[in-house]
């Protein structure tokens, strides 16, 4: 992925920002820094840029739980801030910096943003004042922006550049995707056996996200409707077309996904209660391979051209609906197995 073109700005430079990078900070702190631009500040608060470097990690710390590296400490700062100030993981990104640039935020969580500002403000300036410089050369290397960098250094703020601050307002967007692109190729290598990392750096708790209705109405329900009544697997409710509700077996903030293999009806209190816990294979995976099964053949009896019995060629590549073959219960399990390792190896916990 390239950058824009500009003749008059060292571009090169900044696409060097991300090059044999060992920690997450520098992705964060550009993003941060892009979006102060987009309202139009030139001079940005250094606590500001903390707050939203926390607020952009928040959902892949929290919800996803994804590794941002060994030599990395922001994930810590990210839950030490959590539990300190209470905010919920799911919480929107403008409230988080509103909290956390507020006067009503602990000292402990004034401390833990302070951590951001030790290196990330001036190493990010390498490639324009060269490595291996003392925190006051950077400083005074930026203030008289040597080698065209992009922003200068003062004690509680920085004060951006005019070149560089109408080339990053013009190429916002692009700008944004080329961090993004970045840090899903750093988050990958840090979390090589964790599905769909572009998905989940892409995660916004506003959106409204697929209700299931038609996993819903084209599958469990025509499955439903010969079975009359089922057992939560979980609770062992009696459930019914109308009250249940669909619970991503293994959660949905691991796999980022909704295929029906990974779906079954739930007692829905339970299935709030359970949020993004894993569930342990020895005690519920029978019961669910068996409802599995059950929805499957009838499905596949009734029309085996069913949009969603295509889900399960994701794990039974050569499964031939038309001869009626059904799932594996022990390929089923294998496959299943490994996720709920990694997940539970990524801090998700267990029922």
């Amino acid at each position: 992925m390239y950058l824009p073109i500009s003749f008059h700005l060292p571009i090169d430079k900044l696409a060097g920002c991300f090059a044999n990078t060992s920690a997450s900070y520098k992705f964060y702190w550009f993003l941060s820094l892009i979006q102060s631009i987009e309202h139009g500040q030139k001079r940005v608060s250094r606590r500001e840029l903390y707050a939203s470097m926390v607020a952009n990690a928040w959902y892949s710390v929290n919800y996803f739980k994804l590794s941002l590296g060994k030599q990395d400490s922001l994930f810590e700062i990210v839950e030490k801030i959590r539990d300190t100030e209470g905010i919920d993981q799911k919480e929107e990104i403008e409230k988080i910096v509103s909290k956390l640039t507020s006067h009503e935020i602990q000292n402990a969580t004034i401390r833990e943003l302070e951590k951001l500002g030790k290196n990330v403000p001036y190493y990010f300036l390498s490639p324009w004042v060269g490595s291996g410089k003392t925190i006051k050369e950077f400083v005074s290397a930026s203030q008289s922006f040597d080698n065209q960098c992009p922003y200068a250094i003062f004690d509680t703020y920085i004060e951006m550049d005019e070149d560089w601050f109408d080339y990053i307002f013009q190429h916002s967007g692009i700008l944004k995707d080329f961090c993004r692109w970045n840090l899903s190729l750093y988050l990958q290598s840090k979390n090589p056996n964790t599905p769909a990392i572009t998905e989940k750096l892409n995660f916004n708790p506003n959106d409204k996200r697929n209700q299931l209705t038609k996993q819903k109405s084209e599958f469990w329900n025509i499955a439903l409707k010969q079975l009359s009544t089922i057992n939560c697997i979980y609770t062992h409710t009696p459930l019914s077309i109308g009250t249940y509700a669909l619970d991503h077996f293994i959660p949905h903030s691991f796999v980022s996904h909704d295929l029906i293999w990974n779906l079954v009806p739930a007692d829905p209190s339970f299935n709030i209660k359970k949020s993004n816990k894993i569930p342990e294979l020895n005690q519920y995976f029978d019961a669910f391979f068996d409802l599995q099964l059950k929805a499957y053949k009838i499905v596949v009896h009734s029309n085996t051209k069913n949009k969603f019995l295509e889900d399960y060629l994701t794990i039974f590549p050569n499964l031939d609906f038309h001869s009626f073959e059904e799932p594996n219960y022990a390929t089923f399990r294998n496959v299943l197995s490994p996720l709920v390792a990694i997940a539970r190896n990524n801090g998700f916990g267990g029922l």
